[in-house]
């Protein structure tokens, strides 16, 4: 995780450093369901790429968001899913599909 000193003061700022970009929004929509394998996010989010979603992968578990569980096993199967802190944002995608859905109705 990062230290408090390398946050932003605004909370707000703080929750977009951690979530901001395209993507690890998707991602975190996806693990909110269930733990998936790397193939698994990679095919279900069109335009992403292999580097792009092992970037996004790996910061969100070093910012404590998702954790990363290998099976060492031959072949290899690791997976990847919410932790406690992943888990609270599911309230703000939550928020954010409603305005999106009520945004869209005004069109």
């Amino acid at each position: 995780m990062k230290a408090k000193a390398e946050l932003p003061d605004c909370p707000v700022a703080t929750t977009v450093s951690l979530i901001g970009g395209k993507w690890k929004l998707l991602i975190i929509r996806n693990l909110s369901t269930r733990p998936w394998r790397f193939n698994e996010l990679q095919r279900s989010l069109e335009g992403i790429s292999q580097k792009v979603l092992t970037e996004s992968l790996r910061e969100m578990e070093a910012d404590g968001i998702i954790y990363r569980k290998d099976y060492y096993t031959n072949p290899p199967k690791v997976e990847y899913g919410l932790t406690e802190v992943g888990d609270h944002l599911t309230g703000l995608l939550e928020e954010m599909a409603e305005f999106g859905k009520f945004y869209k109705a005004l069109l």
